[in-house]
């Protein structure tokens, strides 16, 4: 499964989800990453995510996180 490394400092107040998913690879845009989450295909942790605007921190992201497009394609995004 591919791996997305973010650094703390880059996190600040948090990145979006729709901008993780471009930087894991899984979206080609973040207008595509919004569609996909509004359309109901991304899974956070197995658990469908449906707010384009989620923010997620580096706590959220310290132990590890699936995030999942579509039924087969997966990247795990960490934070440290």
């Amino acid at each position: 499964m591919p791996t997305l490394d973010l650094d703390p400092a880059e996190l600040g107040a948090g990145l979006t989800l729709a901008q993780i998913l471009v930087r894991a690879g899984l979206a080609r845009s973040g207008k595509d990453a919004r569609r996909l989450i509004t359309e109901g295909g991304v899974r956070l942790d197995d658990a469908p995510v449906s707010d384009p605007g989620l923010t997620l921190t580096a706590e959220q992201l310290a132990p590890g996180v699936k995030l999942s497009a579509g039924r087969k394609r997966h990247a795990l995004v960490r934070c440290g």
